[in-house]
């Protein structure tokens, strides 16, 4: 199978580098370890493939994909003061011709940040900062908001940003923000690997904030937020003149050991959108969509702390009401966490899906984790696409039902905090939809694999 063959290639690198020792902070140290300084690097290699597309044609039945990615970070504090950079290099090679590649996973030689950040109350209890130009965040449980760790390119704005935390904990989150549009977005150029400079534009703006309260419940979290995205269509750039105010809640208490976690949060969505960017549609629709995400777990205390979760997923899906948009929209969060890969796979996304989950998840040792996911699948609304698949029944007469997807992955630190292997299979057994659909794919189950490895450098 060419996953299996894309696998082989990030597998040969793994092996290699058992044999190598790098010393921790080793470009911070190669430069002389300069006072004041946090320099630091990653370079990771990924090898993947699918089989049995679940993506309607055009797109290639099978596929395999050779990505790099390579961060360089530089902070330099005086003080109160900090300047920061960073670059960003994602790139990918082997890829069809009619693969599913975009900009999620190439975005050759990017200034990502670029920044000057002002620190407040430095080491007292309560203390905080202000940063401005170019930055990543996360925020929450980040399905709205987030640094993206997976995907082989990484959400980046230009604006500003103010966190503040108290003695107990407390924190509050505001930002105004220009979101940086990945360019090249042309699928012929992008996967060339070209290098051109992202641009953000007042044509699209998100800024909201968020506040958190600690030690609520027993040691956890309550999260309260409201964000709110402004885009419109330029000479150059068709959009969905997405205006949407997204406010929510979460409670949740993190894994621990021996003890019961949660994960509770409803997401609100409101505003005006469009159907699609064809420069044709230009009717304004009123928007009304929503997300929630319950899940309960426990950690075990024997060997292997093992955990066990129940989660459930429901995300609104577009109805055929003609005058209003009711599929949810993610923003910028990230979904590995919860739905399994990106890249060549990325079927579940937090858009016209209800799934339950089973969740094991396993640390061994220090070095070793991973886990092993059974989620079924079902739409929220039967003539709408399901989740990111773009599979469709206008009618509805393919049903809710769309399958089962499972998932694992295993990680080790061949060196630890140095340099990680991670490696992991998806398996979506089609069904109902993904199986009936008119424009279904008509293949069997799809199977992904990918191998990678990462250093910190």
């Amino acid at each position: 199978m060419r996953w299996m063959i894309a696998a082989a290639i990030a597998w040969m690198v793994v092996a290699s580098a058992q044999a190598q020792s790098v010393p921790e902070s080793a470009l911070h140290t190669a430069l002389g370890s300069p006072e004041n300084w946090r320099i630091r690097g990653t370079f990771r290699i990924r090898g993947e493939g699918i089989d049995n597309q679940f993506r309607p044609s055009p797109i290639a039945h099978s596929d395999t994909f050779l990505s790099l990615r390579t961060t360089v970070f530089a902070e330099y504090s005086a003080g109160p003061v900090r300047f920061g950079a960073e670059l960003f290099d994602s790139r990918g090679y082997f890829e069809k011709t009619r693969s599913s590649v975009g900009t999620t996973e190439i975005n050759a030689f990017e200034l990502g940040q670029a920044y000057i950040g002002f620190d407040f109350g430095r080491g007292a209890a309560n203390r905080g900062s202000l940063t401005l130009g170019r930055f990543t965040f996360d925020d929450g449980s980040r399905r709205l908001i987030a640094r993206n760790q997976f995907r082989n390119t990484i959400n980046a704005f230009t604006g500003a940003r103010v966190d503040w935390q108290d003695a107990a904990k407390d924190r509050l989150l505001l930002f105004y923000t220009l979101p940086q549009r990945r360019l090249p977005d042309e699928p012929a150029r992008i996967q060339q690997n070209p290098v051109e400079w992202d641009r953000e534009s007042f044509a699209l703006q998100f800024y909201g904030g968020s506040f958190t309260k600690a030690n609520v419940l027993a040691g956890g979290t309550l999260e309260i937020h409201g964000y709110q995205l402004d885009e419109r269509d330029t000479p150059y750039h068709q959009t969905r003149n997405r205006r949407l105010f997204t406010p929510g809640i979460r409670l949740a208490r993190a894994p621990r050991a021996a003890a019961f976690d949660w994960d509770f949060e409803g997401i609100y969505q409101t505003g005006k959108s469009r159907l699609s960017t064809n420069i044709t549609d230009t009717r304004d629709l009123n928007t009304e969509a929503w997300f929630y995400h319950a899940e309960i777990g426990r950690t075990f205390n024997a060997t292997w702390s093992p955990r066990i979760a129940l989660q459930y997923d429901r995300a609104s899906g577009n109805g055929t009401n003609a005058s209003r948009y009711s599929r949810f929209d993610t923003l910028f969060g990230a979904r590995r966490g919860e739905y399994g890969p990106t890249s060549l796979y990325g079927a579940i996304q937090r858009a016209n899906l209800s799934s339950p989950a089973l969740r094991i998840e396993v640390t061994p040792d220090k070095r070793w984790d991973g886990f092993v996911a059974w989620r079924p699948l079902w739409l929220e609304n039967r003539t709408d696409s399901f989740a990111s698949t773009g599979v469709r029944d206008r009618t509805g007469r393919s049903g809710l039902y769309a399958g089962n997807q499972i998932e694992a992955r295993a990680r080790y630190w061949l060196i630890p905090k140095i340099a990680r292997f991670d490696g992991g299979f998806a398996w979506l057994v089609k069904d109902g939809v993904l199986s009936h659909a008119p424009n279904a794919a008509a293949d069997g189950d799809t199977r992904y694999g990918y191998l990678d490895l990462t250093f910190n450098f």
